[in-house]
């Protein structure tokens, strides 16, 4: 019996697999799409972080003269 169960959480392991494969497999498109949009905000968001910060070290250069 104890057999019969283990192959059972085998076969059930293997089916649970091929249907995730096959559920990334039938919607790649849209994945990667969504991965290209997420990588385009995170750019873009990098690209305004950097042009809104600005050094405040240059207005304290003088404080300890």
């Amino acid at each position: 019996m104890k057999v019969a169960r283990f192959v059972l959480k085998v076969v059930a392991l293997a089916l649970a697999t091929a249907a995730a494969v096959c559920t990334v497999i039938a919607f790649w498109d849209k994945i990667s799409e969504c991965a290209q949009d997420v990588v385009g905000k995170v750019r873009a968001r990098r690209q305004y972080a950097e042009g809104c910060c600005i050094d405040d070290e240059d207005d304290y250069t003088d404080w300890d003269e």
